[in-house]
Order: C-alpha cells, then sequence, then structure tokens
C-alpha cells in the first residue's frame, strides 16, 4: 500500500506544480497588490481553452501557450479597467469579467464544453501519461524558475516596486506620485496572465480543455499560498522565495488530496476538502498569534505575582 502510494506520488508532484504557477499568479493580486480577484476561476479555462483550440488548428503549441497568456492579461485587463475606471469592487469586478468568460470560453470551443487533445495525436508540452511525469516535471519546474526569476527582476525594478508600494499603502504610493490604478491594473494583468499559462499547461496535463475546469481554481491558488507561507513564512524571508513556497504548497496540496483519496475519500468531496484545507492553513495563523499572545500573557503576569511577593517579603 504505502509503496504503491509512493510509486503514484509523480503524478500529484506535476500537478502540484502546474497549479503551483496558478498560485504564483494568486499571489500577486492577494499578496502583492493586496486584492481579492476573482477573475482566474475563468482565466485558467481561458488559458486551457486558447491553447488546445490553437494547437487542434495546428498552431505550434509554444506560440499557443504564449497567445493563452496574453489571453488571460486580456482578462486581468478588463478586470482592472472595471475596478479603477468604474469605481466597481474588485472582488465584485472579478466575479463580472470571470462569469464573461465562461460565455467567451464557449465561443472559444465552438459552443463545446469542453475539446480534448491526446499527446498521441499532439506533441504537448506536458503530460498525465505515466511514461511522460518525469519530462513534465522538469519541464514544469523550468516553466516555474523561468516565472520566479522573471518576476523577482521585475519586481527590482523602479516599475515594480510602484506595484508593491500600492498593494502595500496605496494612499501613501499616491501620495509619493505613482499611479496607482496604473499599478493595480498592471498586477492584475500579470497575474491572469501566468494564471492563464497554468491553464493552458493544466489543459495538456489532463488531456482536455473545459469550460469548468478553473471553477473553484482560487480556492486552490489560495491553499497553495497559505500552505507556502504557513509552512516556510519563517525562513523564506526574499521574494523569490516567496514565490517558490506558493509552488511547494501547491505540491503539497496535492499531495495530500492524493493521500485523502487512497484512504477512501471519493472525487466527489474534493472541493469540500479543499475547503476544509484553506480554512484550516488560514486559521493556523490567527491560532498561532493567539496562543503566543496568551502565553506571554500568562508570564507577564507570572511576573507581576513575583514582583508582589518579593515585594511583600
Amino acid at each position: 500500500m504505502i509503496l504503491e502510494f509512493f510509486r503514484s506520488l509523480p503524478s500529484p508532484i506535476a500537478q502540484g506544480m502546474i497549479w503551483g504557477i496558478m498560485a504564483i499568479g494568486v499571489y500577486i493580486t492577494f499578496r502583492v497588490l493586496d486584492l481579492a480577484d476573482l477573475t482566474v476561476d475563468g482565466t485558467l479555462s481561458t488559458g486551457g481553452a486558447v491553447l488546445v483550440v490553437l494547437t487542434i488548428d495546428g498552431m505550434n503549441i509554444y506560440l499557443a501557450l504564449f497567445i493563452a497568456f496574453i489571453a488571460g492579461c486580456l482578462a486581468g485587463l478588463v478586470t482592472g479597467i472595471l475596478h479603477t475606471k468604474f469605481g466597481i469592487p474588485a472582488i465584485l469586478s472579478g466575479i463580472l469579467t470571470q462569469l464573461a468568460l465562461y460565455s467567451i470560453n464557449l465561443r472559444i470551443m465552438s459552443g463545446r464544453a469542453n475539446t480534448p487533445i491526446s499527446y498521441r495525436n499532439y506533441n504537448l508540452i506536458v503530460s498525465s501519461n505515466t511514461n511522460l511525469l518525469l519530462k513534465t516535471i522538469l519541464i514544469t519546474a523550468a516553466f516555474i524558475i523561468a516565472i520566479i526569476a522573471i518576476l523577482y527582476w521585475f519586481f527590482g525594478t523602479e516599475l515594480g516596486h510602484s506595484v508593491r508600494a500600492t498593494g502595500s499603502n496605496e494612499a501613501m504610493a499616491r501620495a509619493n506620485g505613482i499611479n496607482t490604478s496604473s499599478r493595480k491594473i498592471l498586477g492584475l494583468v500579470i497575474s491572469n496572465g501566468i494564471v492563464a499559462l497554468s491553464g493552458g499547461l493544466l489543459a495538456q496535463f489532463s488531456g482536455t480543455a473545459d469550460v469548468n475546469m478553473g471553477r473553484g481554481a482560487i480556492v486552490i491558488g489560495l491553499a497553495a499560498v497559505i500552505i507556502g507561507e504557513v509552512v516556510f513564512g519563517k525562513i523564506f524571508k526574499n521574494f523569490a522565495l516567496k514565490l517558490f513556497s506558493s509552488v511547494i504548497g501547491g505540491v503539497i496540496y496535492y499531495i495530500v488530496i492524493a493521500i485523502v483519496l487512497k484512504l477512501g475519500l471519493t472525487a466527489n468531496d474534493l472541493k469540500l476538502l479543499s475547503a476544509l484545507v484553506v480554512a484550516i492553513f488560514l486559521g493556523i495563523p490567527y491560532w498561532k498569534n493567539n496562543l503566543i499572545g496568551k502565553m506571554k500573557k500568562d508570564d507577564k503576569t507570572s511576573t507581576e505575582k513575583e514582583v508582589t511577593v518579593n515585594a511583600r517579603n
């Protein structure tokens, strides 16, 4: 049983790494911009739909993946404009774009809810086929390293610092002459582009682009980000390492899912499990802070009692 589980690990690791790329996109909006962006549920499907349709039509798969990235950027642009130019709250802007993307994704796939693609017929970049899992892990790792390196460089530039400043303290950033609206739009564009790229890889891995493949994606993305922060928050202080921790969080999440499925949980309960995992890991920092606060309070009370006793003596 244990040996069988370890033999099956490459699949959840590969899947977790692909979702980890999506988690990097979520990290940009959730932690860098401090925005709740629900566009990603639609953007993930858009990336998968664009890649599969273009690949089936004969386009080079790397070029198709790049166009999927651009499609995600455009979705993020729409959300950014709705939020900054129309004054719609970020979370509602994301919901509106996500809703529109459902119809757009159906149109991309010519009205079909899903479009299959097989490694047997196309030279896919990644695949869930057992014989190709090692290649999938290595290629996905290369994508992760490249994405983190580019983002680390970008957020080290003056423009990147202005995006981070907008998320950290918008009022202060505006007082320093930063156009916070354009920085929010830029952050949403980059975030959703990365999510769509992840969707393109995920469609290849699962063998199909589905109009519902992004449903609940934000929960998985948040789970990966939170798990990464809880496990590695104390040791990963560098921005690049924080991005990398989100990827590791995605891998841990899917390994946990694999363990639970091995224990007998049905696939129908995965959404429930996802919500529970996110709730638990979101609660850990709160419980930890409360515990530390209680311990400090108890220490302070004990010290005060000792001082009082000594004063009486």
